[in-house]
């Protein structure tokens, strides 16, 4: 008797696992693909640096506040402190304010689709440092990535007035600071903390949100920002769904999930960023976008797949998850 009661038990454990499975897959992917677009309102009114130290202050106080009373440790050596301090700025500072700033003249869409080629350097510097080489479909897929990047310029390659010029600059500027991410990924892989990834999260923002705001005090940024209800309003739900929320999904799926399953944000963000763009601030889409979202994505599909076919799944123990995406 006790076991046919127990069956409808475990099945209804069952159904209530992947309904939350599900529900935290749609906030990674509505949410995490929505920044961007939250990014494009709020730098309408905040400087890059600005806005960069209003969100992860604010999200990096939350962060350890909940670590502190929910009874996880933060406090850190100096060691984990310069580590944490080195991540967070490649990570927050120069990956996200960077795409802050490349969104005061590119579509946010467009930004979205330049940041996903993230895993595709993540996987080249890891092969040209130590880790594991790119096998054949891993080139295919770099190879590819950059071609889709070609694709997705051209309008501003091909134009000589200096809007076109400004664009293509703008675009540059964010591969660079998607290249900083990419290495502050690495590293955070890399060391080995005395905290967990909550903690080592709330610190990195901490220190980046104090990055940039001496940044935005050195620039004069502060007297230039409109501290209007709509700026709040894009810095609230940054703070909220983007840093807390989207994390909070992100981690309890690493430890419930297979890592490649997880690893399908990174195919469904841009192509929610480019809707969202396209939905709600009337970005264009052109056929340049499309046929540069189609190749963008199938190379990092293509990567992805290479470099989880050679590793061990792996738990994120040590690892921040900052690095799971420049928004």
């Amino acid at each position: 008797m006790a076991t046919l009661t127990q069956v409808p038990v475990r099945e209804q454990q069952e159904q209530n696992h992947r309904l939350r499975i599900g529900l935290s897959f749609g906030l990674v992917y509505v949410f995490w693909g929505s920044t961007y677009l939250a990014i494009l309102i709020a730098v309408r009114h905040f400087p890059a640096p600005v806005l960069g130290a209003l969100r992860f202050l604010i999200s990096g106080t939350l962060m350890l506040g909940w670590c502190f009373l929910s009874g996880k440790k933060i406090a850190v050596s100096r060691g984990d402190f310069l580590r944490l301090l080195l991540v967070g700025v490649l990570l927050l500072v120069g990956g996200n304010t960077v795409l802050a700033w490349a969104e005061q003249y590119i579509n946010s869409g467009i930004a979205a689709m330049i940041v996903a080629v993230v895993p595709i350097w993540i996987a080249s510097i890891e092969a040209l440092f130590g880790g594991d080489r790119l096998n054949r479909l891993g080139w295919a897929g770099l190879l590819l990535g950059i071609g889709g990047l070609f694709v997705l310029l051209w309008p501003d390659i091909a134009t000589s007035n200096s809007i076109g010029r400004r664009d293509l600059f703008a675009s540059l500027g964010l591969m660079l600071g998607s290249l900083s991410w990419a290495v502050g990924s690495v590293l955070s892989r890399r060391f080995q903390l005395g905290v967990g990834p909550f903690a080592a999260t709330g610190w990195e923002m901490l220190f980046a949100g104090a990055v940039n705001g001496l940044l935005a005090f050195t620039l004069g940024d502060f007297h230039r920002a409109d501290w209007s209800r709509s700026g709040w309003l894009a810095v609230g739900y940054l703070v909220t769904f983007g840093s807390l929320v989207g994390f909070t999904a992100y981690i309890w799926l690493l430890e419930h999930v297979p890592t490649p399953k997880v690893a399908t944000y990174a195919y469904v963000n841009p192509v929610v960023a480019v809707f969202l763009g396209w939905l709600i601030a009337g970005e264009h889409i052109d056929r340049y976008m499309l046929m540069g979202m189609v190749v963008i994505v199938a190379a990092v599909v293509l990567v992805t797949s290479s470099k989880l076919r050679s590793e061990r799944l792996q738990t994120t123990k040590h690892a921040s998850p900052c690095e799971a995406g420049a928004d």
